[in-house]
């Protein structure tokens, strides 16, 4: 998608960015009515889920595209090709211009994410809904890893943007490739 603005004027890149900002400002007050509704407690299970199933699916199209995890080292993993996956996992989940994120190998089963931008947390505080939110952060990855097939032993954040941490650090440590590929 170009930058350029089109012969009719229009700046689609600024709009297309635009839509992207009213629907996850939309995600944060349908959240906010949830919460307000039927409680906290009840807005992050339902959205952690479909946070979930969302990545589910990222997952499982990046590993149609990207075909059978090789195997690698004594592990039989190869986890600076899985970190690639989950940075295109995070691409095309969440676009470039919302978030800044990377991710790196850090030790022989460890692979870490570290957000220093959020959007979906602007979104929620813009909303009025940061007070009682609950990150899904981990439950994502947990999509993503089934969706390529993988199994983690360890899936947790040890800081967070939403607690007022410079960056959310999160570890997704693989126990095992399960089925290459995944399935959908």
């Amino acid at each position: 998608m170009s930058t350029a603005t089109s012969d009719d004027g229009v700046n689609h890149r600024a709009r297309t960015l635009e839509a992207y900002r009213l629907w996850w400002q939309h995600d944060a007050h349908w959240y906010q009515g949830v919460a307000g509704r039927f409680g906290q407690r009840v807005a992050n299970e339902i959205n952690a889920e479909a946070m979930r199933k969302v990545a589910l699916k990222v997952g499982q199209q990046v590993a149609r595209r990207c075909g059978a995890l090789p195997a690698g080292g004594e592990g039989g993993k190869d986890l600076e090709e899985l970190r690639r996956r989950y940075d295109e996992c995070g691409d095309r989940m969440f676009p470039q211009e919302l978030r800044n994120a990377s991710t790196e190998v850090a030790g022989e089963d460890l692979i870490v994410l570290t957000l220093r931008r959020n959007f979906a947390i602007t979104m929620v505080r813009m909303a009025g809904s940061l007070e009682g939110y609950r990150c899904p952060c981990t439950d994502v990855h947990a999509g993503w890893s089934e969706g390529l097939g993988v199994t983690l032993a360890e899936n947790r954040a040890t800081s967070c943007l939403r607690e007022g941490d410079k960056e959310c650090r999160l570890l997704m440590r693989v126990r095992t490739p399960a089925s290459p590929g995944g399935e959908g």
